[in-house]
C-alpha cells in the first residue's frame, strides 16, 4: 500500500510540473518578448558564466573540455560541458542574450541594461569558503583493470590547502553596487528605465554546497569545533544578511536554490563513499537540514520585508531523482561524471588530458565531480521555471 501511495505521490507531482511547465509556456508563447527586464546572479560554480577567468585563482574552467557543447563549442568559463540551468532560465524568460560575467570586458554598455553575473566559483555564504581553496594529491595510484574497464582507486589521499581568491557574496554585492552606480547612464543614453532594471528585475542566488563540500567536509578548524548543524545556522545568518543588504539595494523578485543532494555528487561518493541507492545518506541529511532552515529564514524574510517576492528552488529533489533513477529521464548514468575517470575531477584536474572523458555527455547526470551536465541542467532549468513562475507574474 505505501509503494502504491509513493507512486501516486510521484504520478501526481510528475503531472503538476507538466501542467505547470504547460501554462509557463503558453506565457511566454503569446507575449514573445522578455518576461523581465533583467536577470541578476550570484554565487558559486554552479552559476559562475566566467567571473573566474578574470581573477588570480586556479578555480577556472577556460580551458577544454569545458565548453566543448556550448553554443560557441569553446570553453567560457562555465563548469559544464555546455549551458548552465541559469543559462536555460534566461532563455525561458525571452532573453536573446545571457547576461555578462561582471569582471569580463563585454560587461558594458548596452549589454549591461538585461543585468549582469556576479558569481564566482568556490565562493560561499561563509567568508572562509572564499578564501580556502583545497588541492587534493592522489598518492599510490592502483589501477585495476576489470572486465575490460580501468578502474582507479586512489590508496593515500593528501589534503592540503592552498590560498587563493575567489570573490566572496560580500565582494559580489560590492560589484553590484558598482552596476548600479553604471547603469543609470547607460539607461538614461539608451532611453531605459534603471529604476525598472533594478526593482524589476529576477535576481538569482545560488550558494551553500562549496561551504561543505570544499571547506567544512575537509577543513578540521571548522568540522572539530562545529557540527553540521552549528554550521549551516552559520550560513543561514549569512543568507539572512545577504537577502536583506540585497533588499536594501533595490532588488525585490529574488529566486534562492537550495543545496543539491550533496551525497549524491560523484566526488562526495569517491570521497565519503556510497550508502544505501549509491549516495552518502549523512551529507544528503545535511543538506535536508539546511534546506529547511533555508525555508523557513526565507518565510520570516518575506513577512518582514514589504514587498518582498521570495521564492525558494528546490534543486534538491530534481537532481536527487536523477541521481538515483537516472534512465526515467534518459541518463545512462549518474554515479561517475563524463570528464576524466568521473570519480572526482573537476576544474584543472578534468582538462584536454583527462584520461577517459566521455564523448556523449547528454548519457550522463554529471559532467565533473561537481556540476551537472548541460542535459541535466536543462531539467533544472525546467523545474525552477515552474517553480519560480510568481517572481514573473
Amino acid at each position: 500500500m505505501m509503494g502504491f501511495s509513493k507512486e501516486l505521490e510521484r504520478t501526481w507531482l510528475n503531472l503538476y510540473v507538466f501542467v505547470g511547465s504547460l501554462m509557463v509556456l503558453e506565457v511566454i508563447v503569446v507575449v514573445k518578448a522578455q518576461l523581465v527586464p533583467s536577470l541578476f546572479i550570484f554565487g558559486d560554480s554552479v552559476v559562475d558564466v566566467g567571473n573566474n577567468n578574470h581573477i588570480y585563482t586556479i578555480v577556472k574552467a577556460n580551458f577544454p573540455p569545458y565548453g566543448r557543447d556550448f553554443t560557441t563549442h569553446t570553453p567560457t568559463g562555465r563548469f559544464c560541458n555546455g549551458k548552465l540551468a541559469t543559462d536555460f532560465t534566461a532563455e525561458n524568460l525571452g532573453f536573446t542574450s545571457y547576461p555578462q560575467a561582471y569582471l569580463d570586458k563585454k560587461a558594458k554598455g548596452r549589454n549591461l541594461l538585461i543585468g549582469a553575473n556576479f558569481a564566482s566559483a568556490a565562493s560561499g555564504y561563509y567568508d572562509g569558503t572564499a578564501k580556502l581553496y583545497v588541492s587534493i594529491i592522489f598518492t599510490s595510484i592502483l589501477c585495476i583493470i576489470n572486465t575490460s574497464v580501468s578502474v582507479l582507486f586512489f590508496s593515500e589521499l593528501v589534503v592540503f590547502f592552498v590560498m587563493k581568491s575567489a570573490i566572496s557574496l560580500p565582494q559580489q554585492l560590492e560589484h553590484y553596487k558598482d552596476y548600479i552606480s553604471r547603469i543609470q547612464e547607460i539607461a538614461t543614453s539608451s532611453n531605459a528605465n534603471a529604476t525598472s532594471i533594478i526593482s524589476d528585475g529576477i535576481y538569482v542566488v545560488s550558494a551553500g554546497s562549496s561551504d561543505f563540500i570544499q571547506n567544512y567536509y575537509i577543513n578540521p578548524l571548522l568540522y572539530k569545533v562545529q557540527s553540521p548543524d552549528d554550521f549551516s545556522d552559520l550560513l543561514i545568518l549569512s543568507y539572512s544578511n545577504f537577502i536583506q543588504n540585497l533588499y536594501s539595494l533595490g532588488a525585490r523578485r529574488i529566486g534562492v536554490t537550495t543545496l543539491p543532494p550533496l551525497g549524491c555528487l560523484p566526488a562526495a561518493i569517491t570521497v565519503a563513499g556510497p550508502h544505501e541507492g549509491g549516495c552518502s545518506e549523512s551529507l544528503n541529511n545535511d543538506a535536508i537540514s539546511f534546506n529547511s532552515k533555508l525555508n523557513a529564514t526565507s518565510q520570516d524574510l518575506k513577512r518582514s520585508l514589504i514587498g518582498l517576492n521570495l521564492v525558494v528552488f528546490d534543486i534538491y529533489q530534481p537532481l536527487y531523482d536523477l541521481a538515483t533513477r537516472p534512465s526515467e529521464f534518459g541518463f545512462a548514468e549518474a554515479r561517475r561524471a563524463c570528464c576524466g575517470t568521473g570519480l572526482l575531477e573537476t576544474s584543472i584536474l578534468c582538462n584536454p588530458k583527462s584520461v577517459g572523458t566521455c564523448t556523449n555527455a547528454t548519457e550522463y547526470v554529471f559532467w565533473d565531480g561537481f556540476h551537472p551536465t548541460e542535459a541535466a541542467n536543462k531539467i533544472l532549468s525546467d523545474n525552477l521555471l515552474v517553480s519560480g513562475i510568481s517572481l514573473i507574474s
